[in-house]
Parts: C-alpha cells; sequence; structure tokens
C-alpha cells in the first residue's frame, strides 16, 4: 500500500477528508479497511476503490472525528 499525492488528491484530503492509496489488485475492500485500521488506529466512513490500468486505488473516507490532514502529515506528505 502506498499513499497518493496527487493534486486531486490533496483537495480530497481537504474537502472530503479522504485519503488516496494506491493498492495491490487483489485486496479487498475488507482488507484495505483491516490495514488502515491498523497502521493509523483511524475509524473509517467508507471505502472506495478504483481499478485504472494496472493500477487499484482506494479512496478512504475518514469518520468526522479524524482529520485526513493529520494522518497525511505523520505519513510525511504534507
Amino acid at each position: 500500500m502506498k499513499a497518493l499525492m496527487t493534486e486531486k488528491a490533496v483537495m480530497m484530503l481537504e474537502s472530503t477528508n479522504t485519503l488516496t492509496f494506491v493498492v495491490s489488485k487483489i485486496l479487498s475492500k475488507e482488507d484495505i479497511k483491516k490495514e488502515i485500521v491498523e497502521l493509523f488506529d483511524v475509524k473509517i466512513a467508507k471505502i472506495r476503490t478504483l481499478i485504472k490500468g494496472n493500477k487499484k486505488y482506494a479512496y478512504v473516507t475518514l469518520k468526522g472525528d479524524t482529520l485526513a490532514i493529520d494522518v497525511a502529515t505523520k505519513l510525511g506528505l504534507m
């Protein structure tokens, strides 16, 4: 799993409290959720996935009490 920081990802981070990751194509939404909860100790509202080309993207929306920008700062992305 690798965090993605593009212009669109930063806009989603600020406006909808959503983190963007590039994940393995074999991972299910439940697997992604378990991994993110274990790594960052956050509560997840929903996960959307997109397969584009040879990559799978996971859009993880955090619940309101946890700010995605704080998680991104911990990762060293911001």
